[in-house]
């Protein structure tokens, strides 16, 4: 199971609670890029799920389609809870900062001054204030319009040990969805992101997919973000994915090693690194080296195996602002016995059609699997 980050389907319905009428983060970018070259992802579909300009509908797709929400929210959290049959519950955010008497209290516990605390991209928020956390010692507190409170230091001011424990602190003050440590290096004008990153999120609040997984005695195998974000529950074993490289060489290492069991990977790049900075070109890219390694893995499939692909919200170039956009998730699956037909529903269909595919049942949870049983252990 693939996880593109932020690469979202068009504008749910209640888009305009969130400001966000009119986004589609995959249409946006193939315009704005003068079309996409996805020969791997086309041939599965892609262009069927909606018009993407370079990307042709095909004949004879896989099953294909577009996902929604339960509940609300449009981040990571939000999304990968969702694809497990976990609805998500409304987190407070804090659009103009956080108040100062919690910044104060911050403060005093960590023993270090706060700057910027404000609605900020991370990469511009790190440019604009890292100089001067590098001469005082003051932390960078930054937020977005997700329920997050992300704290960027750098490695030669802040060890990455010590910038954990200070996200400790603010998670226990916080009820946001995440508290993300950011550590960077580098100079002056060419700082950049170390492979730190961390987030320490709020426990899922009812049961996954994952779960049932796990009590079928299944091996989940969480690559990037996917460990962080559900806490480890459900999950038997994390592996590297602090970049799509990484997480790609996991998820390829994987598919010979994995054994019985689900691979649930995020592949970032198109988020924190395109996404965010309105990167066309990058995030057009990422998506070109995506298709590339796709067609790896179908190669390597077997009458077993199923694959696939969706996002957790998206991160639309072409609207105002930085911050992530309320979108439907793509939907791309192939697997013996597919039939091609289009599925729109609940993204908690991905973890529903899991579990009937690894372990030949369903669960009391949300979501209408689009798999048959007992395939892969018939």
């Amino acid at each position: 199971m693939i996880v593109i980050d932020a690469c979202g389907a068009g504008a749910l319905p209640d888009a305009g609670r969130y400001g966000d009428e009119g986004t589609n983060t995959l249409a946006h970018v193939a315009a704005l890029a003068g079309g996409l070259e996805l020969p791997v992802l086309q041939r599965l579909g892609l262009g069927n799920v909606m018009p993407i300009e370079g990307v042709a509908p095909v004949e004879r797709p896989v099953v294909h389609g577009r996902l929604a929400p339960l509940g609300s929210g449009k981040d990571s959290t939000a999304g990968h809870w969702e694809l497990m049959g976990i609805p998500a519950p409304v987190l407070p955010v804090y659009l103009d900062g956080f108040p100062a008497e919690l910044i104060g209290e911050f403060a005093q516990l960590t023993g270090r001054g706060v700057i910027c605390n404000a609605r900020a991209e991370g990469l511009g928020a790190i440019a604009a204030f890292g100089e001067e956390h590098m001469r005082t010692g003051d932390l960078i507190v930054y937020t977005s319009q997700d329920s997050v409170f992300q704290v960027a230091a750098h490695t030669s001011v802040v060890s990455e040990e010590e910038l954990y424990d200070y996200c400790r602190i603010a998670r226990r003050m916080l009820d946001v969805g995440r508290v993300i440590a950011r550590p960077f290096d580098g100079d002056p004008g060419a700082f950049r992101r170390t492979s730190g990153r961390h987030d320490f999120a709020i426990a899922p609040p009812a049961r996954s997919y994952l779960d049932e997984l796990c009590e079928d005695g299944m091996e989940v195998h969480a690559v990037g973000k996917v460990a962080d974000i559900f806490l480890e529950r459900g999950i038997t074993r994390v592996h590297p994915g602090h970049d799509n490289r990484t997480a790609l060489d996991s998820v390829g290492r994987l598919m010979d090693d994995a054994g019985r069991g689900l691979v649930f990977a995020n592949l970032v790049d198109t988020d924190q690194v395109h996404g965010h900075r309105k990167d066309v070109a990058g995030f057009a890219a990422a998506l070109a080296e995506i298709d590339t390694a796709v067609g790896e893995w179908l190669e390597r499939m077997g009458p077993g195996d199923l694959l696939c692909i969706c996002a957790d919200h998206g991160c639309d170039p072409a609207h105002p602002g930085t911050d992530h956009t309320r979108e439907y998730s793509p939907l791309l699956a192939t697997f013996a016995g597919q039939d091609g037909r289009r599925v729109d529903a609940a993204m908690a269909c991905v973890g529903a059609s899991a579990l009937r595919w690894i372990s030949g049942h369903d669960a009391d949870l949300p979501g209408e699997p689009f798999t048959p049983a007992l395939v892969s252990s018939g």
